[in-house]
């Protein structure tokens, strides 16, 4: 073979080793689009899947306090039909049914986002006896984990 052929037949090779790596970065370039795409419909399904629960989730954190806030106003009105009418007794029985009953009331209204914010000013507004609940319910918590 003359060095003129095999010239030629190097070029022809390079010109071919060339086209062969661009059709490969296209093939790449393709692949990552496609893959890209994939992982973008898989993020999107899963945020929809992610979103459906914990909109499921309210609704049966909404359907638990609405059925716990009818069971203590029931509780308030059985207190107030079975507990004495008059005296101080009568008095501490009506008091207890009406808190039981505004309770109840309470959270058959609100949702959970009023509950916090409502828990949060009245934390701000007696931060001391605040402190001490926390303290109390820490230290019970200690002791029934210590058993």
């Amino acid at each position: 073979m003359s060095t003129t052929t095999a010239r030629r037949e190097g070029e022809r090779a390079t010109e071919a080793a060339g086209t062969a790596g661009d059709k490969a970065k296209e093939a790449a370039g393709h692949a990552g689009e496609a893959l890209s795409g994939a992982a973008s419909a898989v993020g999107q399904k899963a945020g929809e899947i992610a979103s459906s629960v914990g909109q499921k989730a309210g609704e049966v954190a909404s359907s638990v306090t609405s059925s716990v806030g009818s069971g203590m106003q029931s509780l308030g009105e059985q207190v107030r039909e079975r507990g004495p009418e008059s005296g101080m007794l009568g008095r501490a029985t009506e008091s207890v049914a009406d808190s039981l009953e505004g309770a109840g009331e309470y959270l058959q209204e609100r949702n959970f986002s009023e509950m916090a914010e409502d828990f949060t000013n009245l934390i701000r507004r007696n931060p001391i006896p605040a402190l001490l609940v926390g303290v109390g319910i820490g230290f019970l918590l200690a002791k029934a984990l210590r058993s």
